[in-house]
C-alpha cells in the first residue's frame, strides 16, 4: 500500500543561483575521468593500459575482492593516463576522446524473458553494477547479497538540486526498463517516491512494476536514506539496494539499446554562475568547457555535486560518477570586519537556522549569497538541540554522532547505525554549533562496522 509522508523536521538553505530550465547539448568531452575515489572503500585492479585504445563500454578497471563488480569507459578513445598517488594508489583513468564514440558491441536480450541471474550478469559485465548502491555502509552493492527492496527517489532536496521531472522528460521507455530490470534483482518491492508538492511529469506517475509514495517536507526528504526510514527500515542482517533516478534510465538505455550510454542532464548552479540552466554531458566529463565564460568572479569554490555533500574540484575537473549538478559559490577565505560583516554585523545577508539574524523575518522567498566560511573552528562537541531539529529520523544524532567519534561498536548498533549513510548528516553538519566534521565521523563509524560486524 502506498504512503504518504509529511516530515515535520528539516531544513531548507535558500541559496542563489537555481538553474532554469533550458538545456544545452555539449559536445563529447575531450577527456573524461574514472575515480576510484567515487566509490568508497573500492581497491581498483587496472584491465587496461596507458595507450591502449577502448571504446565506450570498455572495461577499465575492477574490484580487486569482488572481481565481478567492474567499471566502464563512458568514451571512445585512448587511455591517456593512470594517475598515481602515494604507495601506487590509483587515483583516477583518464581517457581522451577519438570524437567518434562507438560504443562495445553487445546484445543484452529481451529484458522480459531474462532471468534475475541473467540480468545480474549482464550489468556485471557491461559495467552497470556500480549504479546500485547498497544500505548498510553506503557502498557499492554487493551481487551476493540479496537487497530486501530497491529504492528510488524521484527529487532532490539539496540546495540548487536538479529537477529530475526536467532532467528524464522524454525518456519514460528508458527509465521503465531500468525499472523492469532492478525488479528482477529483488523478491520484495521497488520503491519510487514522489514529491507530494510537485507535479511530477508522466515518466514518474506512469511507472508501472513499482510501489509510488510521496513525501513532503523540507530537506532532507529527497534523500533515499529518509525515505528508506519511513517506508521500509532497515534491520541488522538486511539489505536495501539505492539507485538515483537517472542512473536508472542509463541502466535501461543499455536493455534498450544495447550501449553503455551514459549521457546525463546536469544542472550548473550557484551565486557565481552568470547564467544557471541544464546542460547534457556524460558521467565523468571535463567541466572546463560547462564553466566556460560561465563564472562571474575569481574566487570560487567549483563543487562536483551539491553543496552539502558534493566534491571540491577544480575550474578543469572532472564531473563525479553519481553527481547530476555543478555547484559555484564563493570561497570563503577573506577575512571579515567584526562591525559589519562579523560577529557585530545586522547579518540581512545572513542565513541561519535560529533567529540569530533578523533574516528569519523576510519572505521564505528570500535567497542568499552564501560562501564556505565555517564562521569558526572545532571545538568542544556540546549539546544544544541542533541536530535533532533537521534530522527527520526517529534516531538520536548526537548520541550516534559521539558513539561513532568514539569507536563504541555497541552504541552504534543500538542507535541506527546501519540506517544511515553520510549525506543523511549534512544538514546536522551544516547547523553543528560545534564545528564538527559529521560526515566524515558517520563515514568513520560505518567504515568501523563494515570491518568488524559484517
Amino acid at each position: 500500500m502506498s504512503k504518504s509522508i509529511k516530515l515535520k523536521k528539516g531544513l531548507d538553505i535558500r541559496l542563489m543561483g537555481e538553474a532554469v530550465t533550458v538545456k544545452t547539448n555539449l559536445a563529447m568531452p575531450k577527456m573524461v575521468s574514472v575515480k576510484p575515489s567515487d566509490f568508497h572503500n573500492l581497491t581498483p585492479k587496472m584491465v587496461v593500459k596507458e595507450g591502449e585504445m577502448v571504446k565506450a563500454g570498455t572495461i577499465l578497471f575492477h574490484d580487486k575482492y569482488i572481481e565481478s563488480v567492474k567499471f566502464a569507459s563512458p568514451i571512445s578513445g585512448t587511455v591517456k593516463a593512470i594517475v598515481r598517488g602515494e604507495k601506487r594508489r590509483i587515483l583516477e583513468v583518464l581517457v581522451e576522446s577519438d570524437g567518434q564514440q562507438s560504443y562495445v558491441d553487445a546484445k543484452s536480450g529481451v529484458l522480459s524473458g531474462m532471468s534475475s541471474e541473467q540480468v545480474k550478469e549482464t550489468m556485471l559485465a557491461a559495467g552497470l553494477w556500480p549504479y546500485l548502491n547498497q544500505r548498510p555502509i553506503d557502498v557499492v552493492a554487493d551481487p551476493k547479497n540479496a537487497p530486501k527492496s530497491i529504492f528510488i527517489s524521484a527529487f532532490s532536496s539539496a540546495p540548487l538540486a536538479p529537477d529530475y521531472n526536467f532532467a528524464l522528460q522524454g525518456k519514460g521507455e528508458e527509465f521503465q526498463a531500468g525499472l523492469d530490470a532492478l525488479a528482477k534483482l529483488t523478491q520484495g518491492k521497488v520503491y519510487l517516491t514522489l514529491n507530494a508538492k510537485v507535479a511530477s511529469n508522466e515518466v514518474f506517475k506512469n511507472a508501472k512494476g513499482v510501489e509510488i509514495n510521496t513525501i513532503s517536507g523540507k530537506h532532507p526528504a529527497g534523500n533515499v536514506g529518509t525515505q528508506i526510514h519511513h517506508i521500509d527500515p532497515i534491520n541488522k542482517g538486511e539489505f536495501v539496494w539505492t539507485v538515483n533516478a537517472q542512473d536508472v534510465a542509463i541502466i535501461g538505455r543499455y536493455f534498450v539499446t544495447g550501449k553503455y550510454d551514459t549521457a546525463r542532464i546536469i544542472a550548473l548552479t550557484g551565486s557565481e554562475i552568470k547564467d544557471p540552466h541544464y546542460f547534457e554531458t556524460i558521467s565523468g566529463a571535463n567541466i572546463a568547457e560547462l564553466l566556460k565564460d560561465q563564472i562571474t568572479s575569481d574566487n570560487v569554490r567549483v563543487i562536483s555535486g551539491n553543496v552539502l555533500t558534493g566534491d571540491k574540484i577544480s575550474k578543469d575537473g572532472y564531473l563525479g560518477f553519481y553527481h547530476n549538478e555543478v555547484s559555484v559559490i564563493p570561497e570563503g577565505d577573506q577575512l571579515k570586519f567584526v562591525a559589519t560583516k562579523g560577529w557585530f554585523g545586522p547579518g540581512f545577508d545572513k542565513f541561519s537556522n535560529s533567529r540569530t539574524f533578523p533574516t528569519w523575518i523576510l519572505p521564505k522567498s528570500k535567497k542568499f549569497r552564501l560562501d564556505t566560511n565555517t564562521n569558526g573552528e572545532e571545538r568542544a562537541f556540546v549539546v544544544t538541540g541542533e541536530l535533532e531539529r533537521v534530522f527527520p529520523f526517529d534516531i538520536l544524532p548526537m548520541q550516534l554522532v559521539k558513539a561513532a567519534i568514539t569507536d563504541d561498536i555497541d552504541s552504534m548498533e543500538n542507535l541506527g547505525i546501519y540506517e544511515v549513510a553520510p549525506e543523511d548528516f549534512a544538514l546536522c553538519e551544516y547547523v553543528c554549533t560545534s564545528k564538527i566534521d559529521i560526515q566524515d565521523k558517520i563515514r568513520q563509524g560505518l567504515d568501523l562496522i563494515a570491518s568488524e560486524c559484517m
